[in-house]
């Protein structure tokens, strides 16, 4: 039986959690080693390219699998196991003479250990703190989007100074730091990660139907959110920005990702999972379809960040949603499942935009395509199945597990004269711990 782990125990983990993402986070700031690729393999920019769309594969594999191999290993050992795979395929992606050995260092290695590690930190973030499960979860995948805020600057650094070996050497080096620290985190809270029994197909508790429809909304949800990330310069670029605000517009979409992240964890613990998941895709919808309308300017700049908060916040709500609705248990595997759809949306999303773009020339269909993404996210959301739990279907979250009630006041009995006898009084009472 799993029990809730004391605050600073909660906290150590969150603390391990944060740590460990903010340096795998780095994988989203992959656009940095685009052109030194090009330059130091002499190959073209889809080859590059390819290194961070099978990296991209690999993550939703670690992530899907990852609940097989959570428990081979005490979480201090996981989380040092896990940067020695991602600090292998960094040396390994550092030797390189050919694009194809990043591929297998880069995006297999460092790619699956990112998925594992990614999925490790939120599943075991939210069963140490399971009042505020929501709110921590938001924290880890802030800090997952915070190390791809960062860490262009020092990449695009090494990079300058040292070259692509250089680069692929520091971040082997972050990752040999950081190691000891998070493990030290998680040995010192005495963390423990639960997961389900290898023979959870056959349990009859789980609504497949349900998984399904949270698997669909998941990815057509961050479709928007991967679409604007792939294209947020070109289409800044098409608004008439100049070069400066072109390139500011990526960091833009970045800082309100973590923000959502943030906000969005904290939302879900006040406002029904099932009301958040509607609202934040027909918030990112309506974003796109004026984005669509008024692509001019500065304007741009807002659609985005508002198309960003909602992708942050989803990524965030979505893994304690499927924690409320499935259990902390039985969720770590299922989100695995899920977080397929991320996988997915992540290479048709950006591959539909720019389809649609080599199309019309025009970033406005892809946008609108987007929109109805989103619109269609909030009904697959309408069609789970009620369950009694007010956590995820009723409006407000109840502040705690049982409902208070209010004693019935009866007047007091008239004293006696004579003391020694008892009196007998009745006080009616809705809760059996009331006393008279």
């Amino acid at each position: 039986m799993m029990q809730q782990k004391s605050k600073h125990q909660g906290t150590w983990v969150v603390l391990a959690s944060m740590l460990l993402v903010l340096v795998l986070g780095s994988v989203h700031a992959f656009s940095v080693f685009l052109e030194p690729m090009e330059r130091h393999f002499q190959v073209s920019r889809s080859q590059v390219s390819l290194t961070y769309s099978f990296t991209l594969l690999t993550l939703t594999v670690g992530v899907l699998f990852g609940h097989r191999l959570y428990g081979l290993l005490r979480p201090a050992g996981f989380a040092i196991a896990v940067c020695t795979l991602a600090l292998i395929g960094a040396l390994i992606a550092a030797s390189a003479n050919h694009i194809a050995t990043v591929w297998f260092g880069y995006s297999l290695l460092f790619g699956f250990a990112n998925g594992l590690g990614y999925g490790f930190a939120l599943q075991i973030s939210a069963q140490s703190n399971l009042d505020n499960k929501g709110f921590v979860m938001g924290l880890v995948t802030a800090s997952y989007a915070l190390g791809a805020v960062l860490s262009p600057w020092p990449l695009a650094f090494a990079l300058s100074t040292f070259g692509l070996v250089g680069a692929m050497l520091s971040l082997a080096l972050v990752l040999l730091l950081i190691m000891p620290i998070a493990g030290g985190l998680l040995d010192l809270a005495q963390a423990e990660l639960h997961v389900s029994a290898s023979n959870h197909q056959n349990s009859e508790s789980v609504d497949k139907q349900a998984v399904f429809f949270f698997w669909l909304a998941f990815g057509l949800a961050v479709m928007a959110g991967l679409m604007a990330t792939g294209h947020a310069t070109a289409i800044a670029q098409q608004a008439g920005l100049d070069k400066r605000l072109m390139l500011i517009a990526p960091s833009v979409l970045a800082l309100f990702s973590m923000a959502g992240s943030l906000l969005g964890g904290w939302i879900a613990d006040r406002i029904s999972f099932r009301v958040t998941l509607t609202l934040l895709p027909l918030l990112s919808a309506v974003s796109l379809l004026l984005l669509s309308l008024f692509l001019i300017d500065s304007s741009v700049l807002f659609g985005l960040g508002v198309i960003g908060f909602a992708y942050g916040a989803i990524i965030s709500v979505y893994p304690a949603a499927i924690a409320t609705r499935f259990g902390v248990v039985e969720g770590v595997r299922i989100y695995g499942k899920v977080f397929i759809a991320w996988g997915i949306a992540g290479f048709l999303g950006p591959w539909v935009a720019g389809k649609l773009y080599d199309i019309h020339a025009d970033y406005r269909p892809a946008l609108i395509v987007a929109s109805i993404a989103g619109i269609c996210s909030a009904l697959c959301i309408g069609s789970i199945k009620p369950k009694s739990d007010a956590k995820f279907d009723n409006l407000l979250v109840p502040k705690s597990n049982t409902i208070p009630c209010k004693t019935k006041k009866t007047r007091k009995p008239r004293r006696m004269v004579n003391t020694n006898k008892p009196i007998k009084t009745t006080l009616s009472s809705c809760c059996p711990t009331d006393r008279a």
